[in-house]
């Protein structure tokens, strides 16, 4: 790929320009790094805008567009911050402002400002089924960058859209913004609307809520309200960065001292109603990305191999009566991509946990271009 493939230019410094460019352009992402050219993630990939490097204060100004005093001041003091902003006409964007080798970078990331359902996501009917109980814990898991946020927003709206409920989400920041629909939606963002995930949970439940959004299970303390929480009866969502669903229970359990964490696994086995484990890859043969997730729906078989900490079990069971739970592998997900000519056999082995299962599953499943109609 041309490594300056868009064009833009630096004589204003105008941040909206850039972000202009960006949605324009199909990018997700875009970064600012001292002595180097605006850069754009565009299909997965780095491609550089053709325009002049950018200095220190080039970015610093360009940032500082877009922030308020109080932010700057804490970019300032803290290093590094996490926000979130909108440009009325074109976009809302997540950006993280940070230090590199004692100079200034950013990222910003694009969202939507239309929440996709789920047919355009191309979800399946298993997550559905998820939003129409009434309470538990859904856990939506991944790398960075591959669309958690997006299948949640896409789960929340589907509520929204069907129910009358009262919805509380805590971000850090906040992406999707969700407009009251059927449910009331109220939208806290850390260090604006409450000064931690484990205040805003702690004060939650006096909310009256029904479902529950934690943009983030980042420690132990933020796991065991959001565990508390579902066990009181609501519908609690959460996200992890973990890469597979077995990966994302020992996660849960782990993170706990060796002697709360069978207390943990009994009350996991009873509130878990789902975890769903994405990955984005780049298409192999044409520009765009496409899904491939492992999802896993908890029965009695599941829930006791939780309770009896014999969760290295779970993957084999998974893969039974697939056709009545919905439950699919990451393998399966991926294969399922070879098969229909989106990604090639050797671009998914650099997406799964289990090669030596995924190599025996595409046997001889050959490299082909998907034909062109």
């Amino acid at each position: 790929m041309d490594n300056n493939a868009i064009s833009g230019e630096k004589k204003e410094l105008k941040i909206q320009t850039l972000l202009k460019l960006m949605v324009e352009s199909g990018a997700s992402d875009l970064h600012f790094a001292v002595n180097s050219a605006p850069a754009m993630r565009l299909h997965g990939e780095i491609v550089r805008v053709k325009m002049d490097q950018l200095k220190g204060d080039d970015i610093k100004n360009l940032i500082y567009q877009v922030l308020n005093e109080e932010q700057r001041r804490e970019l300032e003091e803290g290093l590094e911050l996490d926000f979130s902003f909108g440009i009325k006409g074109l976009a809302r964007f997540r950006g993280n402002a940070y230090h590199s080798r004692g100079t200034i970078s950013a990222a910003f990331r694009l969202i939507p400002s239309l929440i996709p359902d789920f047919k355009t996501l191309g979800l399946p009917n298993a997550l559905m089924n998820l939003t129409e109980l009434s309470n538990g814990l859904i856990l939506v898991t991944g790398p960075t960058g591959s669309g958690k946020s997006t299948t949640l927003a896409s789960m929340i709206d589907a509520l929204n859209e069907r129910e009358n409920l009262h919805i509380i989400t805590l971000e850090d920041p906040i992406e999707f913004v969700h407009n009251h629909k059927k449910s009331l939606v109220d939208q806290r963002e850390v260090g604006s609307d409450t000064l931690s995930y484990k205040k805003g949970l702690k004060s939650l439940l006096r909310q009256d809520p029904d479902v529950v959004l934690v943009g983030e299970l980042r420690d132990m303390e933020t796991i065991e309200l959001a565990l508390t929480i579902a066990e009181t009866g609501h519908l609690v969502f959460g996200t992890l960065h973990t890469n597979s669903c077995v990966q994302t229970i020992n996660r849960m359990i782990n993170v706990f001292p060796a002697d709360q964490q069978g207390q943990v696994r009994t009350l996991l086995s009873f509130v878990l109603q789902g975890i769903v484990s994405q990955q984005l890859l780049p298409k192999s043969y044409s520009p765009g990305r496409c899904l491939a997730l492992e999802v896993m729906i908890p029965g009695t078989a599941i829930r006791n191999l939780v309770r009896e900490d014999k969760v290295h079990q779970i993957y084999s069971q998974m893969q039974v009566g697939q056709d009545k739970s919905g439950m699919m592998t990451m393998n399966q997900s991926l294969m399922k991509l070879v098969k229909a000519g989106l990604v090639s056999p050797e671009a998914s082995m650099g997406y799964t946990t289990m090669p030596d299962e995924l190599n025996q599953m595409l046997g001889g499943v050959k490299s082909s271009k998907k034909s062109e109609s």
